[in-house]
């Protein structure tokens, strides 16, 4: 009885595999890519603010390529790849959000929260389809509380969380299609 069971899940996980292979290639990243692509280079993402932590541009273009090799099988390149992206932070910008107000006559309101909003600007070449090319801004956000923490304190963190968005975001735009 053991083995007759034995065989039938082998059987159906033979059936099973080959369904899957006779439906194409199937990416739990949703990437849509045609077979003639095969390399992608970023160049180095440069910090056009001034502003930030002095890695900034390299945790960006290190993120970037990291994503793409995780997420594709494409090939990372210096330069020249089938697509291509380049481009350059151009915001990163403090605001006062949530402000509260401090009771007092003599001490002006202030913010509960403070907003660091980066903005990216991209540019995309994809040498197989000319169609796809874009030149597009992609800009996120992350509030903190001034109250708890200076900025130097928490503004890793908060630029990782951004980045960690705004990179999916370009993800999406040139390769996933969704």
């Amino acid at each position: 009885m053991k083995s007759v069971n034995k065989i039938r899940t082998t059987l159906c996980l033979l059936l099973l595999i080959l369904h899957l292979q006779g439906c194409g290639v199937y990416s739990f990243t949703g990437v849509n890519l045609s077979p003639t692509v095969q390399t992608i280079s970023v160049q180095t993402f440069y910090n056009d603010t001034g502003m930030g932590p002095p890695n900034i541009s390299q945790e960006l273009t290190e993120s970037l390529r990291t994503y793409y090799q995780r997420n594709t099988s494409l090939g990372l390149v210096n330069s020249e790849g089938d697509l291509q992206l380049e481009g350059s932070i151009i915001g990163y910008t403090l605001t006062p959000v949530a402000p509260t107000a401090s009771g007092n006559q003599n001490t002006p309101d202030r913010a509960g929260m403070q907003r660091l909003t980066i903005t990216v600007k991209v540019d995309f070449i994809n040498t197989q389809d000319e169609t796809q090319n874009f030149s597009k801004n992609f800009s996120f956000y992350d509030d903190y509380n001034p109250d708890l923490n200076e900025l130097t304190a928490v503004e890793a963190t908060l630029v990782t969380n951004i980045f960690d968005t705004i990179i999916l975001d370009i993800f999406t735009n040139t390769v996933a299609n969704w």
